[in-house]
């Protein structure tokens, strides 16, 4: 008797999903059936796929009976990897010896990201007037988008570009959101700012819509200091038009272990740092044609309050949020009239899993947009009155073209990590960019059957692969597949990226000239500044210096509580915890709680 094939779960609600499109009297259309995607497109005038182009369409969402709406109508679509290249990287992970760089290697040149000569522009929108009809706009933008492709195509070879957005519906929110907008907040991760500022919208932004640019340097708590102040002079030399600023949602609530999960009980968005800098930046463009005194009020009021999370008091604080139809939205031109009715409008914008929705709460005081680390989470752009006279927008996350290794796409959080079919080589290239011996402390699979006493006490010298990290690391959370009990490599490299993704295993890269120049840095003039962006003292960051030279010397005690709170972690969970608030573990008394080390996260005894 022939052996079953395995039927997963998956499968199974497929096939129930299938059955009940059947009993409906509609064959065929279930949601993720080829017919039904083709129907899709038809209705929404769907012109992501290119004729030259295979399109991979990511989380999608069962579909409704009525067909008004269709959630899947602003979701991730990127082009689609071949099998033999995934099976190839997947031999690669399995093979290749991890070696690590040096810090020369780790100094990125965003000439290398978007090299001028390769035509690496985003889609604009095509001219019209206000005679033009819907239908006729929308096959004019649709046709120039289908030139765009090509063209962007002709000129980059096949596999030479990174995964980059090919949904139009998303592009016409950009394009909404940039005519709208009198000021941009070009929101980007520090860790690896040049791959989320793309040089075209720089200067589309600066040159053809003569508006300004404040540049957010997010999440600066998970970079050092020193770090933080050359990418900022990096990035002003690169752009002299830009108005740079450092935020942070989490000052001084840096993780003390990779495997906590949360940094806060409770998100305090009014103890954001940053907004004061936003709105000098703004008050310095604006140059007083708008009333900004009742905004800085409302940030001084935030950074008083009595307890962390509380609401303001004063009805005039209440956030007043508006909607617009898609007919409004698509005849809408550029307003040449900056601060229309004496109201600023500042749009956010950026790349998926910047933070550009916690930044916008921030400056809010309080949650008012939905947050997750799931790239694509925001879908539609939504307007907020922050104060009768500053509105802000939010755009959905974009990205750009670019020449950038897809591997460190997957760890800067723009492809979703639950949509990887091969997550290994990513591991591979997170591995060789940080100690992760140090950090993860983990046994060699080839030592995993000898007995403790037995085993070399020199694990470095072992020669590792991406594959043994995945594996090692699966032995160590106790990661097992459902049947034959074996390591799940796969679950543990989802894991493994996600801890890079939170900013737990920190992939930190450097502008060109740091290694050479880094003693300037860590003297600089306006260091204390950052350090108490990042909520810290300056014996923090010394001590955190001398960690990093001594390879991650451990300087924090191990919360016993917390580890049994980690074991329930599951890899694919997607949960909304990566910017509405991460609860750390108390702080003991003497204990210093603001330490950041980012090659100190875990313990000896941690998960055993």
């Amino acid at each position: 008797m022939p052996r079953k094939k395995p039927f997963s779960s998956k499968q199974k609600r497929k096939q129930l999903q299938v059955k009940r499109e059947r009993k409906r009297g509609d064959p065929g259309s279930g949601p993720s059936s080829r017919n039904a995607s083709v129907e899709r497109g038809d209705r929404q005038s769907d012109t992501s796929d290119s004729e030259t182009t295979d399109i991979r369409r990511l989380n999608q969402q069962p579909g409704t009976r009525e067909g008004r709406y269709d959630p899947n109508r602003f979701r991730l679509h990127f082009e689609k990897e071949t099998k033999e290249e995934v099976e190839k990287r997947k031999k690669v992970a399995r093979e290749k010896i991890l070696e690590p760089l040096s810090d020369k290697d780790m100094e990125v040149d965003i000439g290398q990201i978007y090299p001028p000569e390769k035509g690496l522009v985003f889609p604009r929108r095509p001219p019209w007037n206000y005679g033009m009809k819907r239908e006729e706009l929308l096959k004019k933008e649709e046709k120039s988008y289908r030139e765009y492709l090509d063209d962007l195509h002709s000129r980059n070879p096949a596999g030479s570009l990174s995964h980059f957005e090919h949904n139009l519906e998303t592009w016409r929110q950009l394009w909404r959101v940039l005519e709208m907008s009198d000021i941009v907040l070009l929101i980007v991760d520090i860790r690896h700012p040049v791959l989320h500022l793309p040089p075209s919208l720089y200067h589309y932004i600066t040159d053809e819509l003569q508006k300004h640019v404040v540049l957010v340097l997010n999440k600066a708590d998970l970079c050092p200091p020193p770090l933080v102040l050359a990418w900022k002079h990096y990035l002003a030399s690169q752009f002299p038009h830009l108005h740079t600023v450092c935020f942070t949602s989490h000052p001084g609530q840096a993780y003390s272990t990779v495997l906590q999960k949360k940094r806060m009980r409770k998100s305090v968005w009014g103890k954001s740092r940053g907004p004061i800098d936003i709105l000098k930046a703004c008050q310095e463009i604006t140059a007083g044609r708008v009333d900004l005194s009742s905004w800085e009020k409302k940030i001084q009021r935030d950074a008083v309050a009595e307890r962390p999370g509380e609401e303001p008091h004063d009805g005039a604080d209440s956030v007043l949020m508006e909607h617009l139809s898609d007919v409004a939205m698509e005849m809408c031109g550029p307003s040449q009239e900056l601060y229309k009715d004496g109201v600023l409008t500042l749009g956010c914008i950026g790349f998926p899993n910047v933070g550009k929705s916690s930044v916008l709460n921030s400056l809010v005081g309080k949650k008012v947009v939905s947050v997750s680390r799931t790239p694509g989470h925001t879908k539609y752009f939504q307007t907020y009155y922050l104060t009768p006279t500053v509105k802000l927008c939010d755009c959905p996350g974009l990205v750009f073209p670019s020449r950038v290794n897809k591997q460190l796409q997957i760890l800067a959080g723009i492809y979703p990590v639950s949509q990887l079919q091969e997550p290994y080589s990513s591991v591979g290239y997170l591995c060789e960019r940080t100690d992760f011996l140090t950090v993860l402390k983990l046994l060699h699979p080839s030592l995993a059957d000898q007995k403790p006493h037995e085993r070399d006490p020199t694990p470095g010298e072992h020669r590792w692969t991406a594959w043994d990290v995945c594996e090692a690391w699966a032995a160590k959370r106790g990661y097992k597949t459902a049947k034959a009990a074996r390591n799940d490599v796969y679950r543990a490299a989802n894991s493994l990226l996600r801890l890079a993704v939170d900013g737990r295993l920190c992939l930190c890269f450097r502008p060109p000239g740091y290694s050479s120049l880094r003693g300037q840095w860590e003297n600089h003039i306006d260091l204390p500044e950052v350090i108490a962006l990042q909520g810290r003292t300056e014996a923090d960051a010394a001590r955190e210096r001398g960690d990093e030279e001594e390879d991650g010397e451990s300087s924090s005690e191990p919360e016993d509580e917390e580890e049994e709170e980690e074991r329930d972690r599951d890899a694919d969970d997607d949960g909304d915890d990566e910017d509405e608030g991460f609860a750390g573990p108390a702080r003991r008394e003497g204990q210093a709680s603001l330490t950041v080390n980012m090659y100190d996260v875990l313990q000896d005894n941690e998960c055993d």
